[in-house]
């Protein structure tokens, strides 16, 4: 049933539950980088700052998100929010298959042999040049 939690929440092992299939974030990136590594597609509400952007690019680019609102000040419509949830969670759009996808890359990246890990190797290396 529902859970309410006081304080901190351990937002990353939420996202990774197999019960969740979307994340209604205000798209900062800690929330981004969590919702990624946990294959959840975004619910895309961005308030300041870096969120607008990183919504952005959840939305326009990587696919794996629907802006629902912008602001700080704004509030969506209750009816709106409920149809654009149902049409993000049907497969049609191909998004829940997108964010999948996209966890699948993140976690290459940092697996042995994988670009992240390889540039985090490189650049270890290169900071025991700068020592000699």
């Amino acid at each position: 049933q529902g859970l309410v939690i006081k304080g901190w929440a351990p937002q990353a092992l939420i996202l990774n539950h197999k019960a969740v299939g979307g994340f209604l974030s205000h798209c900062g990136w800690n929330s981004v980088s969590e919702a990624i590594v946990g294959g959840v597609m975004m619910l895309a509400w961005p308030m300041e700052a870096d969120q607008f952007v990183n919504a952005r690019l959840l939305v326009d680019d990587m696919g794996v998100g629907v802006r629902v609102c912008e602001g700080a000040d704004s509030v969506p419509n209750s009816d709106e929010l409920g149809r654009v949830i149902s049409e993000a969670m049907t497969e049609g759009g191909g998004m829940k298959t997108k964010a999948k996808d996209l966890k699948d890359k993140a976690f290459a990246a940092v697996s042995h042999g994988g670009s992240s890990m390889n540039d985090l190797v490189r650049f270890v290396k290169e900071l025991g040049q700068l020592g000699r």
